[in-house]
């Protein structure tokens, strides 16, 4: 989540599409959010792990 997250980011850059721009930080803040919470030991979506 965390790469598609970055790509989007870039994306939307260097096109100017903004929906991209917005949905690719969306990405990075779940995504380094489920990472946190894995990477402490609490379960993410039934897993232990989340990567």
């Amino acid at each position: 989540m965390l790469v598609l997250g970055v790509i989007l980011l870039v994306v939307g850059f260097v096109t100017g599409i903004s929906i991209l721009w917005t949905i690719g930080i969306i990405l990075l803040i779940i995504g380094a959010i489920l990472w946190i919470l894995g990477s402490v030991g609490h379960a993410v979506g039934g897993r232990r792990h989340y990567w």
